[in-house]
């Protein structure tokens, strides 16, 4: 049984005592560890600069026990990848029983498998684009016939575009399908939607302004998403505000039917020539680093870096001791 219960209605803080002890969870031991260290670092800074006791704890280093043992009250989680918001860190939480930020052990597990995610989303009405799941070299050829070409090949549960490639000759399937392999067994290709890539960052149940990401490379991948200066992101996003409103609406709907909870960022793409928005994954703990987007919807909204990390950390407070 969890020893944290949902609390009805949800609770803001006015001052930091509030939050007693805070542990940055940072680093770990994915594939992403770079990128949490940057996004720890940067949100344990401003935690401090808004008087929070906030400390680093890198759960490579320590063990998660010593998250109880050393008296602290709750948890900023800024772990990305596996082990860190596939719901392995949030049960262990859970048992322990200190509070942390973000989605809970199901929607944590579910939406780091993007096959299943997209399962669920298209079941719960959520427009996909066709996919087909690659289990051995023969269902190649099936692929080729189910998505067509261009596809994207993907890992079932990587982030940050870890072990993603474009293909857009069939000669090149076999070498995406064999990387996305080395990273997750699980492997699925879906068509590519030729259009505008928009996300839309989703804050205590609210839509944050949607954003247009226009990446020099093929697409938007690890590179482009935290080393590039070349990506382009608009923020306004352009669109209209009935296709805007349409995009906040659908974000918030794949956010809620995978029961996500407290902060994260949906993902769309476009189509050209339909304008249809088409769902491609959801992220629990998306990035805080100087390239991410999240801060730079928050922004948008009148929400600085600072009171961004107050408020996500205030989503802690969904979950209190039994």
């Amino acid at each position: 049984m969890s020893l944290l219960l949902p609390l009805a209605t949800p609770r803001t803080a006015q001052d930091p005592r509030e939050f007693g002890k805070v542990a940055v969870l940072l680093g770990g031991d994915s594939t992403e560890r770079e990128i949490s260290l940057m996004s720890g670092g940067a949100v344990l800074a401003a935690l401090r600069r808004k008087g929070v006791d906030a400390h680093a704890f890198d759960p490579r280093e320590r063990p998660v026990q010593d998250l109880a043992a050393s008296g602290f009250d709750r948890v900023w989680n800024a772990l990305h990848g596996p082990g860190g918001e596939d719901g392995l860190i949030q049960g262990a939480l859970e048992w322990l029983g200190v509070p942390y930020t973000g989605s809970g052990v199901l929607a944590s597990a579910l939406t780091m498998d993007k096959l299943k995610t997209k399962l669920v989303a298209a079941g719960a009405g959520s427009a996909v684009p066709p996919f087909v799941r690659l289990e051995n070299a023969a269902d190649l050829a099936r692929a080729l016939d189910a998505v067509g070409l261009p596809m994207m090949v993907k890992p079932a549960s990587q982030g940050s575009s870890v072990g993603i490639t474009k293909v857009k000759s069939a000669g090149e399937l076999p070498q995406a399908f064999a990387s996305a392999r080395a990273v997750d067994p699980i492997v699925f290709a879906e068509a590519f939607i030729d259009g505008g890539e928009y996300t839309v960052g989703v804050l205590k149940d609210r839509a944050l302004p949607s954003i247009r990401i226009e990446p020099a490379t093929e697409f938007y991948d690890y590179e482009a998403k935290y080393f590039r200066d070349d990506t382009v992101y608009r923020c306004p996003s352009g669109l209209d505000g009935t296709a805007e409103a349409e995009l906040q609406a659908a974000a918030l709907a794949a956010f809620r039917a995978t029961d996500c909870q407290g902060w994260g960022r949906v993902d769309f793409m476009r189509d050209a020539a339909t304008g249809r928005f088409y769902f491609i994954e959801i992220n629990t703990t998306p990035g805080m680093t100087g390239h991410s987007l999240v801060p730079m919807a928050a922004r948008e909204a009148g929400i600085g870096f600072d009171e961004l990390a107050w408020q996500v950390l205030e989503t802690s407070f969904s979950r209190q001791r039994k």
